[in-house]
């Protein structure tokens, strides 16, 4: 957990957060569009494989954004 915080502080202190934070987000965007896409599309049996993409996806839009003000408000 440590690693990954100090990987944030480098970020943060890049002044390249906004860059990093809006590729996750779109990372995540296309995650969410992939495991909704595999749910509809497809006649998986398997539908924990789209719902873990969609939920990855939503993490992946949400926390980088959400630990870089943290990081900026305790930091």
């Amino acid at each position: 957990m440590d690693e990954v915080l100090d990987a944030a502080e480098v970020v943060a202190d890049s002044e390249l957060e906004g860059a990093v934070v809006w590729l996750l987000r779109v990372v995540g965007i296309v995650l969410v569009l992939a495991g909704a896409g595999l749910w509809l599309l497809t006649e998986a049996g398997l539908l924990w494989l789209p719902a873990l993409a969609m939920v990855a996806g939503a993490a992946l839009i949400v926390v980088p954004g959400v630990l870089l003000e943290l990081l900026e408000l305790f930091g």
